[in-house]
């Protein structure tokens, strides 16, 4: 892979008295972006440097050379990169002092610098200790002095690079996939780090060292669409140090807006695209070079870096070992050679549209890639298939779902020549769509695969496991054209359906799944699963035991791709009871009708708490049961007391008899560890007694631990309040979004006390940056509330309680 080319340089004299000066000039014209600002950067480092070293050598260069190593030695230089140099000598007695004037005026200048004096024969020395030092030497050039002396010790270190490859890829690798495990995928995270995460800068400098240690490598590599891809991610870089004032590799949410609108990319989502698409290249081209260099490598350990190929396939080149054909005649025309899927040579490439499943097909089942050579012959001459997909191609078409997350990097593969869109069209307008928002994990078109990947171990669940696995494939792909994602979807799912030969009947149960995809989940964690109206409601919409477990096995899978913060224990009881409850209502019995949850335990410490008037509190994981003395705002006042604490409020229900009231919250600690419930009991009793400052400690909880919030301040999350009197039969329903912050559940039941209404239970869900709490409220006569007065008063009341911290409503992340 080449330098990459850069635009007129703008050489700056030795005589600039000021590199800092000149940074600042350059960071000031905004016009100077990605490898422009670089090579002028560079340029002026290099000549700056220059005149320090003739004035610290007094002129005498000889045996003595400034080498400029790593991103500055590829004159990379972002506006806060370090300057990382190596003074180079032979046999120079005063390079102690020569160092001593060259640094220090670098370092009152302001200037980053990582830099080291070594004699030729420590650079070797030390490149072969280090890797960190050997990478860095492989991108080194002499910016001044003695030629002769950096020339020879840039080829050195490259020579010796080669002759120890073996040991040093091996440490390489390792860092590598410390690296991806610790930092992320670019092409999925929400805040890439732009330099460390998996398909960053820091693989393409990776992949330039794999391709230095076997040059053989480059006739694999599209060094053009990494060079294009490093240049697209260098060009964000330069922007977030520009705003930064300092040195910043993690795209931050709150910076997206402000660099798309800087660099002229249009939008955010536009931004976030393009970053997908270099990191999402990057991973593609460095993965593979990965691989093939661990072929080399067990090759050096045989005989040599390739020995005799046998076997015919239209992937002869640089092959080794046997050609074993695919087995089965849905495996037609695909092979294995050396660890790849590959096609065989009476492999029917111009008239056999289910070729490309076939292929993707085989290297799921084994696990194994496919060979860059088929995807590219695929890419240049496979068909569409035709409209509708005879059965055939819908069987290979499920059976690559079904082969589960080895389907994943088979269908991507694919997709990198374009070809799972010549099946799907529709999945190029999901394919790197950034779902900006922490409550998302993965792009759109990732999400689909990894929800798909998961519901194939869910089949047994289900009577057809083609429909939940289509089914789970499509149920977002909405998202990839303007309007609410499920009304897209439920548009364009039909055609798909009978595009793929599905008959209507199917077709109608896939358009059911996507258009009711969220019904479980909301309906689970938002409303009252004792209340028959919401079984009924679910049985009403869902109308079938097959569809009812289809959707089950598919939210199971979604909320499992989706993130940590979509699934856990309490999602999956809830969900569970749901669809049990509502089982019973489509096989016409009745569920279990709601009995009261006051336990033997509970009255007895009412009695107690009758008795002495203190509050009183259980614990049983993760069920924490609060009695008091009954008073107007005591919701209000224990969940300021919960969130002081760190407990997350998962469901609220409120209950109680004779003056005493019994308050049953599902809790889980924010931070990992329960409270001491001495600690808690004490709060709570100094609360009610009005001795414990409640704000004020809140306020300074947020204050402590603000770095931990969501990435979106709160207040880029607008606060909604929908009211509905059709929920329940004995309540309204009051449901709120807004911004996911340390008491907010506080406020918010703060604001109905301030309406004088009921609070009779809280459902509580947390989706990335926001809240979507549901709240059955009754009046002061204990019924329903449906004058308009009462209910914008409601409403009113919720958005102001919200502001105080959240700020006025902003951007809805949905």
């Amino acid at each position: 892979m080449g330098r990459i080319a850069g635009p007129v340089i703008r050489w700056y004299r030795p005589s600039v008295a000021s590199l800092r000066q000149v940074r600042q000039e350059l960071i000031d014209d905004v016009r100077l972006t990605g490898m422009a600002f670089c090579r002028d950067y560079s340029a002026a480092a290099d000549a700056w440097l220059t005149g320090l070293f003739d004035q610290a050598s007094d002129g005498h260069h000889r045996g003595l050379a400034l080498l400029a190593v790593g991103g500055y030695g590829r004159s990379e230089l972002c506006p806060y990169s370090d300057l990382d140099v190596v003074l180079v000598h032979r046999d120079r007695r005063d390079v102690s002092a020569v160092a001593d004037r060259l640094w220090y005026p670098i370092w009152d200048e302001g200037i980053a610098l990582d830099h080291s004096v070594r004699s030729q024969r420590d650079v070797l020395e030390a490149a072969a200790a280090d890797l960190r030092v050997a990478l860095g030497l492989l991108d080194a050039r002499t910016v001044c002095g003695d030629a002769h002396v950096g020339e020879t010790v840039v080829r050195e270190t490259a020579e010796q690079w080669q002759r120890q490859r073996p040991a040093r890829l091996g440490q390489l690798g390792d860092q590598v996939a410390e690296r991806h495990a610790s930092a992320g995928d670019v092409a999925f995270l929400l805040e890439p780090d732009l330099k460390e995460s998996h398909g960053g800068l820091r693989d393409a400098g990776a992949l330039r060292a794999v391709m230095l240690a076997f040059p053989d490598l480059a006739d694999y590599v599209d060094a053009t669409a990494v060079n294009d891809a490093e240049q697209a991610l260098t060009r964000i870089r330069i922007e977030l140090h520009r705003r930064a004032g300092r040195e910043l590799n993690r795209l931050l949410l709150q910076e997206q807006d402000e660099i798309a609108a800087a660099l002229t990319a249009g939008d955010a989502d536009r931004l976030m695209t393009e970053v997908a698409h270099a990191g999402r290249t990057i991973a593609w081209e460095a993965d593979d070079a990965w691989r093939r260099c661990r072929v080399q490598l067990s090759g050096l350990e045989r005989s040599g870096p390739w020995w005799s190929a046998r076997g015919r396939s239209r992937d002869r080149h640089h092959h080794t070992g046997v050609l074993t054909p695919a087995e089965g005649s849905h495996r037609r025309g695909t092979g294995i050679l050396d660890g790849e899927v590959v096609l065989l040579d009476d492999a029917a490439v111009t008239d056999d549209p289910e070729l490309g499943l076939r292929l993707a097909l085989t290297a799921a089942e084994h696990n194994l890639p496919i060979s860059r050579s088929a995807l590219n012959l695929l890419g240049r001459k496979a068909p569409a298939p035709s409209a509708p997909w005879p059965a055939s191609t819908r069987a290979l078409f499920v059976d690559l779902l079904a082969a589960g997350p080895p389907a994943i990097a088979a269908i991507e593969a694919l997709e990198q020549r374009g070809l799972f869109s010549r099946y799907l069209p529709e999945w190029s307008d999901v394919r790197n769509k950034p779902q900006r928002n922490a409550y998302h994990r993965f792009t759109v078109d990732r999400h689909l695969l990894e929800a798909t990947a998961l519901a194939a171990g869910l089949t047994g669940r289900v009577s057809r496991p083609d429909l939940l696995l289509v089914g789970t494939l499509l149920h977002d792909i909405g998202k990839g054209r303007p309007g609410d994602h499920t009304d897209v979807g439920v548009r364009i799912v039909p055609g798909i359906a009978a595009r793929m030969g599905f008959p209507p009947d199917d077709v109608a149960v896939l358009t059911s799944l996507v258009r009711l995809h969220l019904l479980l989940p909301d309906m689970a964690t938002r409303r009252d699963l004792s209340d028959p109206a919401t079984t009924e409601r679910v049985a009403g919409e869902v109308g079938s035991r097959p569809t009812l477990d289809l959707l089950a096995a598919m939210v199971e899978a979604d909320s499992q791709a989706t993130g940590p913060s979509a699934w856990g224990s309490w999602k999956a009881g809830l969900l569970r009871e749901l669809v049990d409850r509502t089982t019973l209502v489509l096989e016409g019995r009745r569920p279990p009708a709601p009995t009261t949850w006051l336990t033997e335990e509970h009255r007895v410490m009412m009695a107690t708490v009758r008795e002495h008037g203190q509050p009183a509190l259980a614990l049983d994981d993760p069920t924490l049961s609060v009695i008091a003395p009954d008073r107007p705002g005591l919701l209000s006042a224990v969940a300021g007391v919960l969130a002081l604490h760190g407990l997350d409020v998962r469901a609220a229900s409120v209950d109680g008899e004779d003056g005493i009231a019994v308050e049953i919250f599902t809790v889980e600690p924010a931070r990992g560890r329960w409270p001491s419930m001495v600690g808690l009991a004490e709060d709570v009793s100094g609360v009610l007694a009005g001795s414990l400052r409640l704000e004020e400690r809140l306020a300074e909880r947020a204050r402590t631990y603000r770095s931990d919030l969501q990435a979106v301040p709160p207040h880029l999350v607008a606060t909604r309040v929908a009211i509905d009197n059709g929920a329940s039969e004995h309540a309204t329903v009051v449901e709120v979004r807004a911004a996911d912050v340390i008491g907010q559940l506080h406020r918010i039941t703060g604001a109905l006390f301030s309406c004088e209404v009921d609070v009779v239970s809280a459902h509580v869900s947390t989706f990335g940056p926001a809240v979507v709490d549901a709240f059955y409220v009754r009046g002061p006569d204990g019924g329903k509330i449906s004058d308009r007065a009462s209910l914008s008063r409601i409403e009113q009341a919720i958005v102001a309680a919200v502001a105080t911290v959240a700020g006025p409503a902003g951007v809805v992340v949905d």
